[in-house]
């Protein structure tokens, strides 16, 4: 063969980076700002645990990411209302239903990264406060359709 190639592969300049970031910042320091991190993440899942209209799946202390979901308290809306209020203000707030056997259970995901501080996080939690405020004035009817929550 004149060539060697694999169809689909992916670049692995994602990995060579991380091999920089490691041998640049060493083992103490890369735990230093995942840590950082996760700091940020279980201060963010904290103040979304205080608002009564969500419910905490995890809360970060882990791994910098965690979920959380509608509760009871929240009002005609549901967390894809939410994910697009959060879109409209700049926010990247995926959300997700679960697979067969607890389609029942949707949640918003948020991923902490290196970067993302207090104060993104102060500026996220007021973007939340403002689109629940919006949601509960403005009560949605449009209706759902099959697991994904397809809008009409």
């Amino acid at each position: 063969m004149p060539t060697f190639a694999l169809n689909f592969s992916r670049p692995g300049s994602e990995v060579v980076a991380q091999y920089y970031t490691f041998f640049r910042l060493g083992r103490s320091g890369l735990r230093d700002v995942q840590q950082a991190c996760r700091d940020v993440a279980t201060y963010l899942s904290s103040r979304i645990e205080a608002m009564p209209e969500f419910t905490l799946l995890s809360r970060g202390d882990e791994l910098p990411v965690f979920a959380f979901t509608t509760s009871e308290h929240a009002g005609t809306w549901d967390v894809f209302a939410v994910s697009r209020a959060l879109r409209e203000r700049g926010w990247q707030v995926p959300a997700y239903t679960f697979p067969e056997d607890r389609q029942d259970l949707s949640v918003l995901r948020i991923v902490c990264r290196n970067g993302f501080g207090h104060d993104l996080a102060d500026l996220l939690i007021a973007d939340l406060t403002s689109a629940v405020a919006t949601l509960n004035a403005h009560p949605t009817t449009e209706t759902r359709s099959g697991p994904a929550g397809f809008r009409h």
